[in-house]
């Protein structure tokens, strides 16, 4: 299977089933909850520039896990 048929595949299976949607969703978040988590204690004001950092680094995590 290509990357194409592949993305494809998981598209149409998030457009098709509410739940898988909702589990991939659920995860996102939580990868954002969790990043947004570490970042508050280190510093107690999230600015900006903070947001982009922790948006990143709760995307690399998400995509961590659902590799492993």
């Amino acid at each position: 299977m290509n990357i194409e048929t592949a993305v494809k595949t998981i598209t149409e299976a998030i457009k098709k089933d509410e739940s898988f949607k909702e589990s991939y969703k659920a995860n996102i978040a939580m990868a954002f909850k969790d990043e947004y988590a570490r970042k508050r204690k280190e510093k107690s004001n999230i600015n900006y520039s903070d947001i982009h950092e922790i948006a990143n680094n709760a995307a690399d995590n998400f995509l961590e896990l659902w590799c492993k």
